[in-house]
Formats: structure tokens, C-alpha cells, sequence
């Protein structure tokens, strides 16, 4: 990762930030890009009063930075969901998955009235399948899983020594050319054994904030 990538995040983060209102409870992703924006939160103790994780890592970082969190279930409403992507086309439809957190991101993103992603501009591509598509599965169903894969024409890589927080399993599907990102996200989510897809298609980003080498564009 070098500098000029790190301060395109940071701006993508900063971008982000300019939206979340004073005291607000807000949905925070997982990875690199949203790293900038927990670093932000802290030097804004007033900004955001309580926060909904994604991730175990998300939730260290939160509470370092001294914001509270509140489990998804005891809210009746949910305004803003922040976070990153491995990809990002021009429709705003996502790949995410590369930290593993895909099922909790995807959770928190369906709840939220507003979605945003935060990329820099070297996620930005005209077509989704460069960067292998996460899938969770549950260990016993990994191999069924693997065939019907293989089966669609994609190359299965099982992610080994990785666990997700909630216990499973993560493959990566190499070799893809994603031209219809919802059909695909649909089908995948009917093979038995799959948890989540790391298709964010069907409820795509509703702004996507991407930080360049001269500032922020929005899509």
C-alpha cells in the first residue's frame, strides 16, 4: 500500500465523514479505507454518539477510539451505513468480502436507509470479476459448494486458516467476468451452503465517494 493510495483513502474517508450529522448512530464497514474514517471519528468525539460494527476488528478499533456500540437488533431504524470495497463499477454495484466481514457488512447495508462507499480510484472498474468474489459458506457445505461453482465456470479457491466471526468458511471465485452482477448475486445465494455473497448488487451503494489524486468525486 503506498502513500498516494493511503491519502486517497483518507480523502474518500474525510468525504464520508462531512455527511454524518452531530450525534448520530451510524454503521461502520470493515478494511483499510474505513480504518481513515474510525481515525477521523476519534478526533471528533461529539460526532457520532453510538455506532453498529460490522466486524470483531471494526468493533476493537471503535471502542479505541471511544465510541459505544449497539447491536443491530435494538435499533428500529439505521440512517447511515459507511464502508469500503475490493471493487466498485460505475452502477455502484460492489464487490466486497477481501476481510472476510461480508455477511455482517451485508447485514448492516440492508438495514441502513443510506448506504455510502468509500473506495480510492484503483477499485474503480468498468466490470466486476478482477478481484475473486468472496462467498461465506458453511464448512460441511465448502466442497458441494466448490462443484457448483466450478459447474458456472468460476475456479474456487478455499480461503485456508481463515475463519469468519461467525465460524465459516470463505471461498474465492477466480476467473470471472461479472456483466450481470444481480443475477449472478441471486443465483449464487440459492447454492445450500452458501451464507452470503459478496455481490453488493441487488442493494447496491447509493453514493459512492471516490477519493483521486486531486479530491473526491461522488457517483
Amino acid at each position: 500500500m503506498t502513500a498516494q493510495a493511503d491519502e486517497k483513502k483518507r480523502r474518500a474517508a474525510l468525504a464520508a465523514l462531512e455527511l454524518v450529522g452531530s450525534g448520530a448512530t451510524i454503521g461502520v464497514g470493515t478494511g483499510s479505507t474505513v480504518s481513515f474514517l474510525i481515525e477521523a471519528l476519534a478526533g471528533c468525539p461529539d460526532r457520532v454518539r453510538r455506532a453498529v460494527s460490522s466486524s470483531e476488528g471494526t468493533s476493537a478499533r471503535l471502542r479505541a477510539a471511544g465510541i459505544a456500540l449497539v447491536d443491530l437488533n435494538d435499533l428500529t431504524e439505521l440512517d447511515l451505513y459507511i464502508d469500503g470495497a475490493d471493487e466498485a463499477s460505475p452502477a455502484r454495484h460492489l464487490i466486497k468480502g477481501g476481510g472476510g466481514a461480508l455477511t455482517r457488512e451485508k447485514i448492516v447495508a440492508a438495514a441502513a436507509k443510506r448506504f455510502v462507499c468509500i473506495v480510492d480510484d484503483g477499485k474503480m472498474v468498468a466490470v466486476l470479476g478482477r478481484f475473486p468474489l468472496p462467498l461465506e459458506v458453511i464448512p460441511m457445505a465448502r466442497a458441494l459448494v466448490e462443484r457448483e461453482l466450478s459447474a458456472r465456470g468460476g475456479r474456487p479457491v478455499w480461503r485456508q486458516g481463515f475463519i469468519t466471526d461467525n465460524g465459516n468458511h470463505i471461498l474465492d471465485i477466480h476467473g470471472l467476468v461479472i456483466t450481470d452482477p444481480v443475477a449472478l448475486e441471486r443465483d449464487l445465494n440459492q447454492i445450500a451452503g452458501v451464507v452470503t455473497v459478496g455481490l453488493f448488487a441487488a442493494r447496491p451503494a447509493d453514493l459512492l465517494l471516490v477519493g483521486t489524486a486531486t479530491g473526491v468525486e461522488t457517483r
